[in-house]
């Protein structure tokens, strides 16, 4: 998954979601980690603005 930074608000709601624990918020800065991603794509359905892609 990647992340479109120009449309993210850093809302945190795809990191709750993450059950392998690949994305996380830190200082306001979105970051997933490719290798723990399973491509679930729970975080594209709960992202409001749709900024997360494959």
């Amino acid at each position: 998954m990647k992340v479109n930074y120009s449309k993210c608000g850093y809302c945190g709601a795809c990191v709750g979601v993450c059950k392998s624990m690949a994305i996380e918020l830190i200082e306001n800065k979105l970051y997933i980690e490719e290798e723990k991603c399973n491509n679930c794509k729970l975080c594209t359905v709960v992202c409001p603005v749709n900024a997360l892609e494959e």
